[in-house]
């Protein structure tokens, strides 16, 4: 459910482009930022700094859209977005106690060290080969094409492309994770039986 309230103006934006164009569908996509930040507080009485981050650029970005009546800024918005989260994911390995991945997950699960070291990296560069992959969408793929048509490919991309492509890479973390739990669970209980025949 969170994942489709994370998503909300990204289908919104979805939803309005194949209705109307991108201009209309940008205005449609800040209001749902805003909204979605607003219902965020109501609910939690807190902000969700993911929802923050994608409002002030949606609201820059989308904006200088509509003002200039081009869509190149809008496009930067799903390169600019995936690099910041990058970087705050391979920033966090050398500030504070414990890296991002660490901190989303380690409540719920144990790993060690190393592992949640890998795994965050892995998380900040995943984030930033997603923007390198954008650009080439929004401006490089399909030049032989018409713009419009270049357009609706990288709008199709925006959801599907990029949900897709984070889909994949959950499910690849989650066999690694998995494998290391199992790992330790084995190392535990090995711990346990050698404690319990030196008693």
């Amino acid at each position: 459910m969170k994942f489709l309230f994370d998503l909300f103006p990204v289908i919104l934006f979805f939803v309005a482009y194949k209705s109307f164009d991108i201009f209309v569908a940008t205005a449609v996509a800040i209001a749902a930022s805003a909204i979605q930040v607003a219902l965020f507080w109501i609910k939690n009485r807190r902000f969700e700094k993911m929802h923050l981050i994608t409002l002030g650029l949606i609201s820059v970005l989308g904006g200088a859209t509509l003002i200039f009546q081009d869509a190149l800024f809008i496009k930067w918005k799903v390169t600019v977005v995936n690099w910041i989260f990058g970087l705050v994911f391979i920033g966090s390995s050398y500030i504070g106690e414990k890296p991002l991945a660490q901190r989303m997950m380690g409540g719920s699960v144990t790993l060690p060290t190393n592992i949640w070291t890998r795994l965050n990296w892995s998380w900040g560069i995943f984030f930033i080969l997603v923007g390198f992959i954008n650009i080439y969408v929004a401006f490089y793929y399909g030049l032989e094409l018409d713009e419009k048509a270049r357009e609706e490919i990288w709008v199709n991309f925006k959801l599907f492309g990029v949900m897709g492509l984070t889909f994949a890479f959950v499910i690849a973390q989650a066999f690694y994770m998995t494998r290391h739990i199992e790992e330790e669970t084995e190392l535990a209980s090995s711990e346990a039986s050698t404690e319990e025949s030196e008693k």
